[in-house]
């Protein structure tokens, strides 16, 4: 190719061999960097392979175009269009056997010399090579030789045929007469053979592009267009061909060859190669002039067969192979989106893979695929692994475990939906017990007499300390003994109303903590207990509740030293026990035991020790303030708690906040930290209904775990969590979706049921049985015009179904309990959406466990297998 760009060709069936087409043939072996040991004339192409130069071929002239030959024998045959017209067999320094030694130097002379500007050999009939000329008179453009043909011993230009130095050839291996002679007074400038058909050649024409016929070379189809330039056939859809004009690719259909099914964006310059990848189906590259990016164009989204108004969809995207300019590229025969780049001026070649886009798929049940190239990976969750190096379980998978334990769910026992959880989170555990009970205060008798105490109830303690009014201060002794605390104490109503809530007293007007106590001692939970006793002044009790636990099974011995501490109090202000409890008390692991002495030891109102210990419980904290701090602290102290709640998104916040908006606010952080939507959704919807359900952020939490439950086919469970809703919050409840409306008139036949007044002869005149336990609607209510009849018993819908298997006439005598339903499901009409064809349910399902195809006569729809959604099953049926 003397004075152009260099090319490259692969060898069909020797993969580690390809040849680079200049001024001269260069045979290349191309390996691993570190397979062989280096030799002159071994070039690196990337940091893993080099090539090697094994032979150079200098003496054919004025090349160009070249092909190698197709099959395994000879090997290393090419063929070489020169300027001339002529066609010249050679190789490349291999060692012939007497086939290719009757082949190389072979020459293929047109009867008019012009240039030859494509070549291509046959895949099938490997003794068939098409040559595409220019344009001369009225001559023939397209020659298709026949290697195996003899000699015309008459020629006159055996003295121009051109001799290879290493072969020893004879002057008269010199063919004239084509095969067979097509595109008259045309130029041809591209080539190639349909691989859907081998006796179907391909020709980019001056004007059009034309299929020639062997068969019959008299008759040709052909389209005219502007790209013909570089046809190729797809390797893996054999219909689909690419060619191109100046910086256009035009992509066509060879089954509707009227006009392109795509063109591809144009490019500021002119093309110079386009290439179907050999190994990914859809993937063509482009070069254009004087460039360094490769496109790429990837149509395997491409519909098949192509319609006539679809146009396909590509992805587009661009790759660069080296820094320089390239001449020209190939795509490696055989190993995946590999290709071999040469630069345009010094031969610098580059081995270049083209990566693949990963595709990456997360399903609902938190398993990972993600797909490049031809490989598919899965990742999947290892639970073998220590629980030191494991992470933490994803919340996707907790809130599946929950939702299948019906999580949310107990609208009773509300506390116990933190036991559904697993039992395990603090944070749960105080919110259900929170939610727990508010919902105890709101159904309080005495509550309810009083007003508006129920709505202040879901408000939060916030709320219900800041309408607290007629505080009184007591200051009382402690519990066995005479001596008088000097310890202020605060009630009102609004304060013993959040002990309550707080889960220390229940109902009545005394403050009596004793029942909370045993709950604590059962748990086992002797610090807190301990701590609440000595906190409603009670040091005697807790005491005896430290003895308890130091002797209890698996008890800690320490909390009897912890009891001889306590037994040694003193009021004294400078006494040395006060001295060294508040230097000591720091040293004590359990917080309950630290906030103990904290107490003990502080001052009246100054209870920093006890109110800002973070490993406390915020219920306890905030019941010990509402007992402790003056009705200037107390909201103050509250404030910043619930700020601090919220900031951190602390479920034990919303005994503060209530489920108000500031609880809203608190229920946001939690889920930006967890995305815990299936907590916060439930929360919400325990409350009494009002502003708060409208929040958009809450609507937000409620239809992302409806997805969720959707997307794990939890469709019992979500139609239960909507039952759910429409309880707590009516205004929930949609409107009906979907109904069975009327052919003539289009009203819904079971809204105009329920809209006509039962009054007069009722339904009778509509065709509906006056007796209950036979209720049917034969005809429409709105239009009285008759209803659609079934295709198997062509009785009309509405009628009960009767002679399919499992009914009679004992089943037409329906009890009407609320427990049952009026109509069953084999009473149910149902239509195929495609043919408009239906019937009883019943009939239907009967039916299609026999036969495939719709039981109208005439119609051969398989309506059963048409129903994608007919064969899954519920992820939680069981």
């Amino acid at each position: 190719m003397s004075g152009s760009k260099p090319d490259i060709l692969w060898s069909p069936h020797h993969p580690d061999l390809y040849v680079i087409c200049d001024s001269e043939l260069g045979l290349y072996r191309i390996g691993p960097v570190g397979g062989t040991e280096t030799k002159p004339g071994t070039l690196s192409l990337s940091k893993e392979t080099a090539a090697t130069l094994l032979a150079i071929n200098s003496d054919t002239p004025y090349m160009k175009c070249v092909a190698w030959y197709p099959k395994h024998e000879p090997e290393c045959l090419l063929a070489v269009g020169q300027a001339n017209g002529r066609v010249v067999l050679t190789s490349l320094g291999q060692n012939h056997n007497s086939t290719c030694k009757e082949l190389v130097g072979k020459e293929f002379v047109p009867k008019h010399a012009r240039q030859c500007n494509t070549l291509a050999w046959n895949p099938v009939d490997s003794n068939l090579l098409a040559a595409g000329l220019d344009k001369h008179r009225a001559d023939f453009s397209v020659l298709i030789w026949d290697i195996s043909s003899k000699f015309a011993p008459e020629t006159s230009v055996a003295a121009e045929k051109i001799r290879l130095s290493f072969v020893d050839l004879d002057s008269s291996s010199v063919v004239t007469k084509p095969l067979y002679e097509l595109g008259q007074n045309d130029a041809c400038l591209s080539l190639c053979w349909l691989l859907r058909d081998p006796k179907l050649l391909l020709a980019g024409m001056h004007r059009n592009l034309a299929i020639f016929d062997l068969r019959n070379t008299s008759q040709k189809m052909f389209v005219n267009t502007k790209a013909i330039q570089g046809v190729t056939v797809d390797p893996h859809f054999h219909d689909r061909v690419a060619s191109f004009f100046e910086g256009q690719v035009a992509i066509w259909d060879l089954r509707k060859f009227e006009k392109p099914v795509l063109t591809l964006t144009e490019q500021p310059k002119p093309l110079i190669k386009v290439a179907w990848c050999p190994t990914r189906t859809g993937l063509l590259a482009t070069l254009t002039r004087d460039s360094n990016i490769i496109r790429l164009y990837d149509m395997q989204h491409t519909p098949t067969p192509i319609g006539d108004e679809t146009e396909p969809t590509i992805i587009e995207r661009s790759v660069q192979p080296c820094e320089s300019q390239i001449g020209s590229f190939a795509w490696h025969p055989s190993s995946q989106n590999r290709m071999v780049v040469v630069s345009a001026s010094n031969r610098v070649m580059t081995d270049f893979t083209v990566f693949e886009r990963v595709s990456l798929a997360w399903s609902s049940t938190t398993s990972l695929t993600w797909a490049c190239g031809r490989h598919l990976y899965d990742c999947v969750e290892d639970s073998t692994g220590g629980t030191e190096g494991a992470a933490e379980t994803d919340i996707a998978t907790k809130m599946r475990e929950r939702a299948q334990s019906r999580y949310g769910h107990d609208t009773v026992q509300v506390w116990r939906n933190h036991l559904l959880a697993g039992g395990t989170d603090p944070q749960l555990k105080s919110l259900w017990f929170d939610l727990f009970y508010m919902k105890q205060c709101a159904e309080d008798q005495e509550l309810k007499l009083q007003g508006n105490k129920q709505s202040v109830v879901y408000s939060g303690i916030k709320n219900i300390i800041k309408t607290s009014s007629g505080t009184t201060e007591s200051r009382r002794c402690w519990s066995g003994s005479d001596r008088q605390a000097d310890v202020p104490r605060f009630y009102s109503e609004e304060r013993c109303l959040a002990l309550r809530l707080c889960g220390w007293i229940s109902r009545g007007p005394d403050i009596n903590v004793e029942t909370f106590l045993r709950s604590l001692e059962h748990e086992r939970e002797w610090e807190r207990a301990a701590a609440i006793a000595l906190f409603n002044l009670d040091i005697r009790r807790a005491i005896q509740i430290l003895n308890k636990g130091a002797m209890a099974e698996n008890g800690d011995l320490n909390l009897n030293v912890v009891a001889m501490a306590l037994s040694g109090y003193t009021d004294e202000k400078s006494s040395l026990w006060r001295e060294m409890c508040s230097s000591l008390r720091l040293q004590l692991k359990n917080p309950y035991l630290c906030v103990m002495f904290a107490f003990l030891t502080s001052e009246a109102g100054a209870y920093d020790g006890v109110l800002y210990e973070s490993s406390v419980a915020v219920r306890d904290r905030v019941a010990f303030a509402c007992m402790f701090l003056g009705d200037a602290q107390l909201p103050r102290y509250i404030d910043k708690l619930t700020n601090d709640m919220k900031e951190a998104g602390n479920l034990e916040g919303i005994l503060l906040t209530g489920l108000t908006k500031d609880g809203v606010d608190l229920m946001e952080s939690y889920v930006d930290r967890t995305a815990d939507v299936q907590t916060a959704s439930f929360c919400m919807l325990k409350g009494s209904p009002g502003e708060v359900l409208k929040d958009p952020r809450v609507q937000c939490w409620i239809e992302n775990y409806r997805n969720l439950l959707d997307a794990w086919r939890f469709w019992h469970k979500r139609a239960e969590f909507d039952i759910l809703r429409g309880k707590m919050d009516p205004s929930s409840k949609p409107l009906a979706q979907v109904f069975v409306s009327c052919n003539f008139c289009g009203k819904s036949i079971s809204y105009s049921c329920s809209a006509i007044p039962h009054q007069g002869r009722g339904f009778s005149q509509y065709g509906v049985s006056g007796s209950p336990t036979k209720s049917k609607v034969t005809s429409c209510p709105g239009c009285r015009k008759p209803l659609p009849r079934c295709a198997l018993c062509l009785m009309n819908m509405g009628t009960p179904v009767s002679g399919c298997s499992g009914t009679g006439k004992s089943d037409e005598k329906v009890d009407l309990t609320r427990e049952n339903k009026l109509a069953q499901f084999k009473n149910w009409f149902t239509w195929c959406h495609n043919c408009r064809h239906g019937g009883h349910a019943g009939h239907m399902l009967s039916w299609f466990r026999d036969h495939t195809e719709c039981p109208v006569s005439a119609c051969t729809c398989k309506c059963m297998q048409l129903d994608t959604t007919g064969n899954l099953v519920p992820a939680d049926s069981s």
